[in-house]
């Protein structure tokens, strides 16, 4: 049998991929993206027409098929190749810490904005931070800031530490607590803008994610076990008075299914200034509130 080319390996592997019950086909082209992907990791460069006419050579071809056979089982594209880029960072991800995603882009770019209009001092807290994408886009793009996150793996909060490390962030903090409690005291009344992309999942959907979701991501970093999805918004909301200057912004990133009910929440907490920012594709993804510039609560 003669060898194989990397453009035929590939379409075996779209075929493998299209027919997986594990994961959730939202494209059509989904296999396609997933097997050129997952080539271009192998090959360790952009595929190029040259590329694709050549031979696998033996080690690559087990590689690749290693890889394929995992993603067939659902496992994430980006926990396989062990990094994912976001805004310009490569990110180590590994096991038990959630996978960021493209979307919480639009989250980090306004935190990015409202940092850059404040004069003097500045600092930034992403709750919930997982593997640290926002957190450490904020430090990459607004080197005099403080930036901190926060999440109550200690899983989380150590690979936070070591893609700080990595990029060279030395103004990128991360601690291990429940909510802020792992915060310094001293930040209290200091903060400029919170960021959040909180675990929304209710916990009778659960059943209905795709298993690329149910099965590989960790169940706190899905649900926090709230009948609504908004028990940690709630929480940090009411919160937030005692931690962000006057004025200081809180940003929330959720599914648009939970926008009014997300600008409710925060109008209850005393919130100001209530309002939503759209991605591209005209979908709401960040939710935002600020504090009374004279930092007493108002009625919600």
């Amino acid at each position: 049998m003669p060898a194989l080319t990397v453009t035929e390996h590939i379409d075996n592997a779209v075929r493998k991929i299209d027919r997986s019950t594990a994961i959730d086909h939202w494209d059509r082209n989904l296999g396609r993206y997933d097997a050129e992907e997952l080539m271009s990791e192998v090959l360790g460069r952009k595929l190029t027409k040259g590329l694709l006419d050549r031979v696998l050579d033996g080690t690559s071809k087990k590689r690749f098929a290693a890889m394929v056979a995992r993603r067939v089982k659902g496992e994430p594209i980006p926990r396989i190749k062990g990094h994912y880029p976001f805004r310009g960072l490569d990110l180590l991800i590994r096991d038990n810490v959630f996978v960021p995603r493209a979307s919480s882009e639009l989250l980090a770019k306004e935190a990015i904005k409202a940092l850059r209009r404040q004069r003097g001092s500045q600092v930034a807290v992403d709750v919930a931070t997982g593997a640290g994408p926002v957190a450490l886009a904020v430090a990459n793009e607004v080197r005099t800031a403080d930036v901190w996150g926060v999440d109550i793996s200690t899983d989380a909060a150590q690979l936070g530490k070591d893609n700080a490390h990595r990029l060279g962030l030395g103004n990128a903090h991360f601690r291990a607590g429940d909510l802020l409690d792992a915060l310094p005291r001293r930040l209290r009344g200091t903060i400029d803008v919170f960021t959040i992309h909180p675990p929304y999942v209710l916990g009778s959907d659960l059943k209905e994610l795709p298993r690329e979701i149910r099965e590989f991501e960790p169940l706190v970093s899905l649900t926090d076990g709230s009948d609504d999805g908004l028990g940690l918004v709630r929480r940090l909301a009411a919160e937030a008075h005692d931690w962000l200057r006057p004025g200081g912004v809180l940003l929330v990133e959720v599914g648009t299914y939970l926008s009014r009910r997300t600008q409710a929440t925060l109008r209850a907490a005393g919130l100001v200034d209530v309002t939503w920012t759209k991605d591209e594709l005209g979908v709401t993804r960040v939710v935002s509130g600020r504090t009374p510039r004279s930092n007493a609560r108002t009625a919600g």
